[in-house]
């Protein structure tokens, strides 16, 4: 198979699809690999590096989406990138498509082979292409959030660990997953006062047996929420309902009633954010006030540390690149049924389930989609 990694282009955003670790991988099976040029120089790879394990380089990203079969990538295809994909082309990649109507109505009309990694499951019913980054962005959005209490960036002016005689920051998390616990882990190791909401009871035990008493676990009721948040001096959104349009549990009621120079951030803004108040922003411009509150809602968070950030991903995507090159898509979707849990557009009709139900559209089985073609 030819398989295509074009540079990644959305704002401050140095990942790339494949290492030149997994490009080797690739070629000594066979498939030839098309780089473009320049495309890891973010994260200190040269087109020499890929060459080296027998990539071609391409100039430019245009002739990179001509001539692949598969294109790899890491932040959903824009604008110019979606104009460039064709029938029955394969597109492996984050898409968050639940918050983004232009961007759905597009690969439809594409008729490309889109399959997301953030709706990929395990026989377990986990994310494992959305883990590392949200493992990542997790612990980036207490950094993110420490950094946001500054006054330099409009906050209260507080330092989130406090000092001998001085109390620490209250830190509000809601949601106990790879998100949440990961931004509690770095919260609770600063010495913050943390408190983490989650729904499922599994979960409370779980985080509960690890802090020790060092987090508060809370079940999330409005009533917590509502109790919490005129208290709290950073709120972490770590709320994910796969597929779908991310719940909104901060009001801009609630926000009406934060202390002036408090702080949000919202990891959920992928999928549209869990702040009622909250719009993506970029890491040029990361923060915005509303009454008073900062806001933080970088939609490509792990964008920030993308050396890191590419070989964690690398390490969840390659085995099911190398899956879809050595089968073909229809194989190997059809004999996992995790796998096939990611394909989310597929010749024009919509086969995730969730996606369909965001913008009113017919639903298609992923299966009967695939048996189609």
């Amino acid at each position: 198979m030819i398989i295509g990694v074009p540079k990644e282009i959305k704002n401050h955003e140095y990942r790339v699809g494949l290492t030149p670790a997994s490009v080797r991988e690739l070629v000594l099976l066979g498939h030839q690999v098309l780089i473009e040029s320049n495309a890891a120089i973010g994260i200190g790879f040269v087109d020499a590096d890929y060459q080296a394990v027998g990539a071609s380089i391409i100039s430019t990203a245009k002739e990179v989406f001509t001539r692949s079969e598969m294109i790899v990538k890491v932040k959903e295809p824009q604008a110019v990138e979606r104009a460039m994909l064709r029938e029955g082309q394969i597109l492996f990649t984050y898409l968050h498509l639940a918050p983004d109507f232009p961007q759905t109505k597009e690969l439809i009309q594409s008729k490309a082979i889109c399959i997301a990694y953030e709706t990929v499951t395990d026989k377990y019913g986990r994310l494992p292409l959305l883990a590392p980054m949200s493992e990542v962005a997790g612990r980036m959005s207490i950094q993110a959030g420490a950094q946001t209490l500054e006054n330099s960036s409009g906050g209260r002016g507080l330092l989130l660990s406090g000092v001998p005689g001085v109390s620490p920051a209250k830190v509000v998390i809601l949601g106990g997953g790879v998100v949440g616990s990961n931004a509690a882990r770095m919260a609770v190791g600063m010495r913050a006062d943390v408190t983490i909401l989650d729904r499922n009871i599994d979960t409370l035990r779980a985080l509960d047996c690890e802090f020790q008493g060092r987090a508060k676990v809370l079940y999330s009721t409005r009533e917590a929420i509502d109790k919490l948040v005129p208290e709290a001096d950073l709120i972490i959104g770590a709320v994910l309902i796969p597929g779908a349009a991310a719940p909104k549990l901060i009001s801009a009621e609630h926000i009406d009633k934060m202390k002036a120079g408090s702080a949000l951030v919202d990891v959920a803004i992928d999928q549209g954010g869990c702040f009622e108040t909250s719009h993506p922003t970029t890491h040029t411009d990361p923060t915005f006030i509303v009454n008073g509150v900062v806001h933080y809602c970088v939609a490509n968070m792990p964008g920030a540390v993308a050396r890191t950030s590419t070989f964690a991903l690398n390490n969840a995507t390659l085995p099911y690149v190398i899956t879809l090159a050595e089968k073909g898509y229809k194989k190997a979707l059809l004999e996992d049924d995790g796998f096939i849990n990611g394909m989310n557009v597929m010749y024009g009709k919509v086969t995730c389930k969730e996606v369909a139900e965001a913008f009113n559209l017919h639903f298609t089985d992923p299966s009967v989609a695939i048996s189609m073609h």
